[in-house]
């Protein structure tokens, strides 16, 4: 009997009118997947195949003050602590110019989305999933950060997200790194003076924002088991690592 086929998903909180963004590439790095629902809608995705790694654009728990306590240690004034309520992920990404939101220490100061994802990991690993990584284990989850992701594999801050550039910039480099989606420069090519003229532009052509964190994420989860070597984790195990496509990060990104 055959083993079924790995599928790896990204899955993208927002908790909008469609809370939950999910994107899903087999083997080959196809995209056959890349719908928008609620909680319900991502599990029952996901139960219907045995094998699958699926990578998260939310941390899955709050921080645990590791980032205070080193603070703390240098005996620093009160004042200066002021900003230490997040998790060691993030204060090592903001040291490498990487601008990310802080998870607190508490759950009452943490936004919806946020509070979404911890809802959701724990759904996950009722379901049977495991951390990643975990030996012989067939669902896994792990956790990335589409922004991070993105300076990553560009090398540099990308364009601003709602903007066409910005987007046009994050659907190339995912296309560049062999994701099966659509080729962003057929863009170019459906545009006529006529075309501008009218503001008849072939939006249809390229993925929304969201939708470009979320392929990120499945393009994560593909490459923690098909290329580990090309990835790193950012931050502290027991808080939460940040999985990133590169193997170390430069020094800033600008």
């Amino acid at each position: 009997m055959l083993e079924p086929s790995p599928i790896f998903v990204g899955v993208d909180p927002t908790a909008g009118r469609h809370p939950f963004t999910f994107a899903a590439l087999d083997q080959d790095r196809h995209l056959f997947a890349l719908a928008a629902g609620d909680v319900e809608d991502v599990l029952a995705f996901l139960t219907g195949h045995p094998t699958a790694v699926v990578a998260v654009n939310a941390p899955p728990r709050l921080n645990h003050g590791l980032v205070r306590k080193k603070l703390e240690l240098q005996n620093l004034p009160p004042g200066q602590l002021r900003g230490s309520d997040m998790r060691q992920a993030e204060s090592d990404l903001r040291e490498h110019g990487i601008s990310v939101l802080p998870t607190p220490s508490r759950i009452e100061t943490c936004p919806a989305w946020m509070q979404m994802g911890f809802d959701f990991y724990h759904r996950l690993e009722q379901a049977g999933f495991k951390p990643y990584p975990s030996e012989d284990a067939q669902q896994q989850w792990l956790e990335t950060h589409p922004h991070a992701a993105f300076c990553a594999l560009l090398g540099q801050l990308p364009l601003p997200k709602p903007t066409l550039e910005g987007r046009l910039q994050r659907q190339i480099a995912l296309f560049e790194q062999g994701a099966g989606i659509k080729d962003p420069m057929e863009f170019f090519e459906e545009i006529t003076r006529h075309k501008l003229l009218h503001g008849i532009l072939p939006m249809e052509l390229i993925y929304a924002s969201e939708e470009l964190d979320t392929l990120m994420a499945a393009y994560l989860a593909w490459c923690v088991i098909n290329c580990p070597q090309d990835m790193i984790l950012i931050g502290d195990k027991q808080e939460g690592q940040i999985a990133l496509p590169v193997a170390g990060l430069k020094e800033r990104y600008n």
